[in-house]
């Protein structure tokens, strides 16, 4: 077995898992490293986001070449790449596959550091409770909530389901419009707001209550099916969703409020995503599509909540949030209605139209700090978030994978789903510092047509953009979660499905899985389920 290029042993003989340049697997035409370099330097759009690096500051010259060769795209499919079965470098799980798959710690973090992935994991399963409670160190729930825990969002650290009769607990319905005053426009140009909530019902449809108060209502989905005829023949169908509000708690909704569906995505490789160098990413955003190939992502440019600076948006659907750390205080306050140092108002998404919400007690505790979730509890929950472990790759050398492989790469799908990135060196996470990575995703937003729009704005992402999901791990959904439901909202039930949603910028990518012959849509499958 060979080893995952773990950069950060840079002292090392080049033989002992980082490629020589001189070696055939590392071989790359002088002209495709040239242009590698510049594209690695400079951003192929104009007007460069204030402040974001456009170059890394972390490679020499050496690193940089090094860099380049690793992350070159193949051209050869009668075999896997060195180092692609480590789908997450030096902290890809080994473990056995089964439903605990993505609940494994990174495989490079020391004995210290597995102690505290451990208390962490703790705080992601740990219920909360409604204040007063006996249970100081618990209690804060709500008032208005969606989940006790974050595990039972996160269903065994993986993807969430569309709801099935009373249950919605792993997807939600993000409220909110666009700006509707010249005050409210300078505010998103100046990326102080993302858009703006709904008056009554905030940020949220929070489903639950804490006794004593109702909850804001439910979600209804709706869906009709549509079918499409591929090149030979075969008829597939695709389910259309349409959502609505049952039951309103406290009257109707704004008539401006649009209704955007998220399902809870997995949550393993986090930590290596966050330590993607931006300029590495900023490399493959083309906004104007000056290169003429129809694919223009662009990147979500957000205000860091945590230090104030304007940044690079990375997690969310819609790359909306620019760390882990903000990612798991936006969920503790308007999933679980707790407070953190980062979002400290202790009644969550209460509104003042929800004037009870705002009057019942919260769960501070002095003693430990003066939010629901102090930092020891942030600083754990972001530790354990960031190194969930991807699991190694399965069957990568089996030729109907490997045809597969082939297959995304000419039906275009690597002009989003970029295959390979290398990590930063500096990070002080060490477990995630210059490692080789395979998440198969940009990280920019992409307008994926109107089939795909919800009509919400989401900072600089419009109603039809959204971020290139990652795709390690997603042939081990079944095995995780014992369902198959993708995209954003779940209405695919396959990954052919998904792939024929595709519109907008996938557009063409989807009609050259449309046309294929029937083996080679099946052979790309494999090579999905692969991952």
């Amino acid at each position: 077995m060979r080893r995952p290029v773990d950069f950060s042993r840079r002292k090392r003989a080049a033989t002992g898992g980082l490629p020589s340049l001189k070696s055939p697997r590392s071989r790359i035409c002088r002209g495709a490293s040239l242009f590698l370099a510049i594209a690695l330097s400079t951003p192929a759009w104009a007007g460069d986001p204030p402040g974001l690096p456009t170059s890394r500051t972390d490679l020499t010259p050496k690193d940089q070449a090094r860099v380049l060769a690793v992350t070159k795209p193949t051209s050869d499919f009668t075999k896997p790449e060195p180092f692609e079965l480590m789908q997450g470098g030096a902290s890809t799980s080994r473990k056995e596959v089964n439903r605990d798959a993505f609940s494994q710690s990174s495989a490079n973090i020391t004995f210290e550091e597995e102690g505290t992935f451990k208390l962490g994991n703790a705080l992601f399963r740990k219920n909360w409770v409604s204040s007063p409670s006996s249970t100081q160190a618990s209690d804060g729930l709500g008032p208005l909530f969606n989940e006790r825990a974050c595990q039972n969002c996160h269903l065994k650290d993986g993807r969430g389901r569309p709801p099935e009769g009373s249950g919605t607990t792993s997807m939600f319905l993000r409220l909110a419009r666009d700006a509707s005053s010249a005050e409210e426009k300078a505010a998103l140009d100046d990326h102080q707001a993302l858009n703006f909530p709904d008056p009554v019902y905030g940020t949220q449809l929070q489903e639950l209550a804490v006794p004593g108060l109702k909850g804001e209502g439910r979600m209804r989905v709706d869906y009709s099916e549509e079918k499409v005829t591929l090149g030979d023949g075969t008829v597939a169908s695709l389910r259309k969703p349409t959502y609505s509000v049952e039951n309103p708690g406290y009257g109707p909704l704004d008539p401006r409020t649009t209704l955007s569906p998220r399902l809870t995505p997995p949550m393993i490789g986090l930590g290596l995503i966050e330590q993607i160098a931006p300029a590495d990413i900023l490399a493959h955003a083309d906004p104007d599509d000056r290169d003429g190939d129809g694919i223009s992502g662009r990147p979500n440019i957000v205000r860091d909540e945590l230090s104030g600076k304007v940044t690079l948006g990375r997690f969310g659907w819609k790359a909306q949030t620019a760390s882990i750390r903000q990612q798991a205080a936006d969920a503790f306050a308007g999933d679980i209605g707790i407070s953190t140092p980062e979002m400290p108002k202790h009644w969550g998404d209460c509104t003042e139209a929800e004037k009870a919400c705002l009057s019942l007690p919260n769960g501070v505790q002095q003693r430990l700090g003066a939010a629901e979730a102090p930092p020891p509890v942030m600083d754990l929950v972001t530790f354990y978030s960031q190194n969930l472990a991807v699991p190694a790759r399965r069957d990568l050398d089996k030729p109907d994978v490997l045809a597969g492989k082939k297959q995304f790469y000419a039906m275009g799908c690597i002009a989003c789903h970029t295959p390979k990135f290398v990590t930063l060196r500096g990070t002080p996470n060490k477990a995630q510092a210059f490692q080789l990575i395979w998440p198969y995703s940009d990280f920019l937003l992409h307008d994926m047509g109107e089939g795909l729009a919800d009509g919400q704005r989401v900072g600089e992402a419009t109603g039809s953009e959204w971020r290139t999901p990652p795709l390690w791990g997603i042939g081990l959904t079944a095995t995780v979660n014992g369902n198959t439901f993708y995209l954003h909202d779940g209405r695919a039930r396959t990954l052919a499905e998904a792939i024929l949603w595709h519109g907008g910028e996938g557009r063409k990518a989807r009609d050259r899985f449309v046309g294929a012959a029937a083996a080679d849509r099946d052979a790309l499958i494999k090579f999905l389920e692969s991952l």
